[in-house]
């Protein structure tokens, strides 16, 4: 690899955005596509560029078509749960199994403890705070989980002025209506307000804490990989 190409890669890693480097395995001309824009020996063409798309979003290198090699450089995934309640207890770890950072934010310090959330970060900032410290980015989740509009309402306002790839809000379609409205007050718009998946998660029949967590992990999968429901004779 070219020095140049080399310190820009390093340099997008740095700041956590998606890459992919595109190497002609025939002739070995590279290019890097960071955030959409191509720099290097050539410019994909739109046939390839929908390819490096479908790397990014699948999160895997490969070969495409026997002559071009796309490694992704994907940031992280994380996901970021407000309100260290029962739900959170199952959401939690099974997100880190599916490859996420979590950050907990909860400024109720009884709750949000390492003995209830092992391996967990906890903030115990509001959280407004909370999130414009943690510099909200398209590889992120955010799901509210308290029901108290004192904790859920700023984290919602922050995270649907951010780019985050999933906003998700627990809560009856009643609470999500109700929950809705004083949004609304607040000055979002409803371009932005439909961004937010309310209730949370897919239509499983989910009734425990723990069946909560898998439909919510179900749906940010579903988000994230932008996959079209299942019919009948696929699988997943």
């Amino acid at each position: 690899m070219k020095r140049l190409l080399l310190d820009k890669l390093l340099e997008a890693r740095r700041g956590k955005l998606e890459t992919v480097l595109v190497t002609n395995i025939e002739s070995g001309q590279q290019c890097l596509v960071i955030d959409g824009k191509a720099d290097g020996d050539f410019k994909p063409d739109a046939e390839l560029f929908a390819a490096i798309r479908k790397a990014l979003r699948d999160d895997r290198s490969g070969l495409y078509e026997d002559r071009w090699f796309l490694q992704v450089f994907n940031p992280p995934l994380r996901l970021v749960l407000v309100g260290a309640v029962h739900i959170a207890q199952a959401l939690a770890p099974l997100a880190q199994m599916t490859g996420y950072d979590v950050v907990l934010i909860d400024p109720r310090k009884a709750w949000a403890t390492e003995e209830r959330f092992p391996g967990i970060r906890c903030v115990d900032s509001w959280p407004d705070e909370a999130m414009s410290d943690l510099a909200l980015d398209r590889r992120t989740a955010v799901v509210t989980l308290t029901h108290d509009p004192k904790l859920d309402d700023p984290a919602l306002l922050a995270a649907i002025k951010s780019p985050v790839f999933y906003i998700g809000a627990l809560g009856s379609t009643r609470t999500h209506a109700k929950r809705l409205t004083r949004l609304r007050a607040e000055g979002a718009s409803e371009e932005a307000l439909a961004r937010i998946q309310g209730p949370v998660g897919l239509s499983i029949g989910a009734k425990s804490p723990a069946e909560i967590a898998v439909s919510v992990m179900a749906q940010i999968t579903q988000v994230l990989r932008a996959a079209p429901p299942l019919t009948p004779g696929d699988t997943a």
